[in-house]
């Protein structure tokens, strides 16, 4: 009897050892970064562009990497004009309301000046300030606080 639980126990790791190793480790690998998208699709602006551009605390003046992503984001949208686009201030959950608002708006006309600037038409751009309303990441530490001070280009 012993040795018949033996072998159906030995039998059991076996079957359970060959399924593991079928495993189809195609599925099992990250997402490819190059993943295709449409040319001149919403997906395309958002993962070869950028849709966002960040700031430093308390601040609405527009950084090297941002203006960057905004020259980038406006060679796209020169070649692609069929869309509307918003521009959403946001800002990190410290201070009120009110301030916040005005801050995400200062932020969010900064990189639509920007565009502007670099011959997008005004008439094209709305803006809007979230403030701390709509956060991008939810938390009260310095990664959060830094991915919620934000202007991000969405379009429509």
């Amino acid at each position: 009897m012993q040795t018949i639980k033996a072998i159906a126990a030995i039998g059991a790791l076996m079957f359970i050892a060959a399924c593991s190793s079928n495993t189809n480790t195609a599925s099992m690998e990250p997402p490819s970064a190059s993943t295709s998208v449409a040319p001149g699709s919403i997906g395309d602006f958002r993962q070869n562009v950028g849709d966002r551009v960040y700031f430093d605390t308390d601040m609405s003046s527009i950084r090297a990497d941002g203006r960057d992503t905004l020259a980038k984001q406006a060679e796209w949208l020169k070649r692609y004009t069929n869309y509307p686009i918003t521009i959403e201030g946001k800002c990190d959950e410290r201070g009120t309301r009110e301030y916040n608002l005005a801050l995400g708006e200062r932020r969010a006309n900064a990189a639509r000046q920007y565009l502007v600037a670099q011959g997008i038409p005004a008439s094209r751009i709305k803006t809007i300030s979230y403030g701390k309303e709509r956060p991008e990441a939810v938390g009260s530490d310095e990664g959060a606080w830094a991915r919620n001070r934000v202007a991000i280009t969405a379009l429509e």
